[in-house]
């Protein structure tokens, strides 16, 4: 008689968790505990956030990972503070102070430093990052010693202002578009100002559509019964508010999920999009675009 305990069963679930990630947990340990406790086939998070940040780590589920490309292209919004007055090997507190400097700006010359890191600025990642140098991340190669010469980026930065300010530490948020190196902007922002800084503590308050105001904590999943974990899930859907919708009938749905183009009728009927979303009564039906007056379907979604 085998009374070793059943496996249990992976659900087909679909969905998109707003996950606040707990400060020291990488986003591969958030997503592997999340599928565990909601029992799902598959799932995956939309950009990475540092263990040792916290805040918006939004987790796809099922059909959900269909739609992580448009999440990960979203706006972010940061909360940071920069410490005043060392620069580390890491730009964080992870890594060994390798300069020191006693200058401490005013939030005069802090907010007057600003606007030159608005727009589209040039950014040099730090050598602890993801950037693939030779087919190496660049954080493998930084940590076997080895000397990086790492190329300088582009990034967008809508937005960026003081929250508070000390003369050891300040508080700043900026908004800005994927790429972007919050690490770096904060080492850089002390060498404008002449001192030197590394980030103290990292907040992520916002991924594209997904924000603080709809978080969901460990806790909170750990808590809950199943049916309300599974009330706590936002649809497919939820992933593709920035692109166009098209709203199709039942049976224009059931030709496109068979990887079909439809012709889009009414007055309204869009004749040509580079990228949109078909709906059926809210759901997401495909991921496509319309040439001719045609939706033609890239990427079907199956339903929930």
């Amino acid at each position: 008689m085998n009374d070793a305990p059943k496996k249990r069963e992976k659900r087909n679930l679909s969905g998109w968790l707003v996950f606040t990630k707990p400060y020291d947990m990488s986003s591969t340990e958030a997503v592997g505990k999340l599928r565990w406790l909601y029992g799902a086939k598959k799932g995956g998070h939309a950009g990475t956030l540092d263990p040792l940040a916290t805040g918006i780590l939004p987790i796809a589920f099922g059909e959900a990972t269909k739609t992580v490309p448009y999440i990960q292209d979203g706006t972010k919004v940061y909360q940071f503070d920069i410490v005043w007055g060392s620069q580390t090997s890491t730009d964080d507190i992870e890594g060994e102070v390798i300069a020191t400097s006693d200058m401490r700006p005013s939030l005069g010359q802090l907010e007057a430093a600003l606007p030159a890191f608005t727009g589209t600025i040039t950014q040099i990642p730090p050598a602890f990052s993801a950037i693939k140098i030779k087919g190496e991340r660049a954080y493998d190669l930084a940590r076997a010693g080895e000397k990086l010469d790492m190329p300088a980026r582009e990034v967008t930065i809508d937005a960026i202002e003081v929250l508070s300010h000390s003369l050891e530490r300040s508080r700043l948020s900026v908004t800005c578009a994927k790429g972007t190196y919050v690490r770096a902007l904060a080492r850089d922002i002390a060498e404008m100002l002449g001192t030197k800084g590394h980030v103290g503590a990292l907040h992520r308050a916002q991924v594209g559509p997904f924000g603080d105001s709809d978080a969901i904590s460990l806790e909170m999943v750990e808590a809950a019964s199943e049916s309300e974990r599974d009330a706590m899930l936002l649809a497919p859907s939820a992933g593709l508010q920035d692109l166009e919708e098209v709203r199709v009938d039942a049976n224009q749905a059931t030709i496109i999920r068979r990887g079909n183009p439809v012709l889009l009728t009414g007055r309204d009927a869009p004749v040509a999009l580079d990228e949109a979303w078909a709906s059926h009564r809210g759901e997401a039906v495909a991921i496509g675009y319309v040439e001719n007056g045609q939706f033609k379907p890239s990427r079907v979604i199956l339903p929930s």
